[in-house]
């Protein structure tokens, strides 16, 4: 290739924001390197089940000391569900802590278009220190009105066991650490108790969680607007968040383009080589 045409290639390139990717800076790619895992999270994580229905019979107590089902919770609306443990030192309190703040950015709220349900995975927990954290929480949260939205769950270990396999969520306790070693997630789930949606991480997008409750919701709460979101935006499931489909049209057209373009300056650059063998043919 003549360097006229690398140079207007690369100004091609920089153009349409194309640039080669090297593996070697990939995230997670490593080549041959041993798990360096601590032996205490290696039975830890979440196994997506998405459209697994939720063990509605499961008894647990409220945080009002009363016997219920996770079935009272569903029926109506979609429920953010958020496995916890309330004597958490770290990461339960991050979640929920995430969890509140992007609620307080939300028109939606707790007990009008979804429903709050966060159980305890450990059975050591009580009615009384679920109540504790719920009214910590709708505190924090500022709408004193929306508390009958929020539920904070305890029960025994075979309730427990059954809502955390439903999920995919595998938990374990650490005894040196005296706590449990756990990932950090909360799933969105459709009136019928189907798992509808998982979002990763202690922060989560506003966003993304609004389109998650209208999808799970099937588009019966939310706004025009919101069913033009839902147009524009489709759930990555390996991310757990909302990705552009125009952007991902624009960067496949972007290839197509590149392709294209790469097929028309092969052909020229076959040309002028002809044509440079053609005027030294004639010399």
């Amino acid at each position: 290739m003549t360097r006229r045409w690398q140079k207007r290639f690369a100004a091609l390139l920089l153009v349409l924001g194309v640039a080669p990717v090297s593996a070697a800076t990939e995230p997670g790619i490593r080549s041959g390197a041993a798990d360096v895992t601590p032996p205490a999270l290696r039975e830890v994580g979440i196994d997506q089940r998405l459209g697994e229905r939720l063990p509605l019979d499961a008894a647990f107590t409220d945080d009002h000391g009363r016997v219920v089902k996770l079935g009272d919770y569903f029926g109506k609306k979609p429920v953010v569900l958020v496995l916890t443990y309330f004597e958490c030192p770290m990461l339960c309190t991050l979640v929920l802590n995430g969890l509140g703040k992007t609620l307080k950015t939300m028109s939606f709220e707790p007990g009008r278009e979804f429903d709050v349900v966060a159980v305890s995975f450990d059975p050591r927990d009580t009615p009384e220190t679920a109540a504790k954290k719920k009214a910590a929480y709708v505190a924090d949260y500022g709408r004193p009105a929306t508390a009958d939205g929020w539920h904070f769950l305890t029960g025994a270990p075979a309730s427990i066991e059954s809502v955390a396999k439903a999920v995919g969520f595998r938990y374990r306790w650490v005894p040196e650490e005296k706590q449990f070693a756990h990932a950090a997630a909360i799933m969105v789930a459709t009136p019928e108790g189907k798992l509808a949606r998982y979002y990763y991480g202690v922060e989560y997008s506003g966003r993304d969680l609004r389109l998650g409750l209208v999808e799970a919701a099937d588009r019966k709460i939310g706004s025009p607007v919101d069913a033009l979101m839902l147009f524009c935006y489709r759930y990555d499931p390996a991310t757990g968040k909302y990705g552009a489909i125009a952007l991902n049209l624009v960067r496949a057209g972007g290839v197509a383009t590149v392709l294209a373009i790469g097929a028309f300056m092969t052909v020229m650059l076959r040309r002028e080589a002809a044509a440079e063998r053609r005027r030294k043919g004639s010399v």
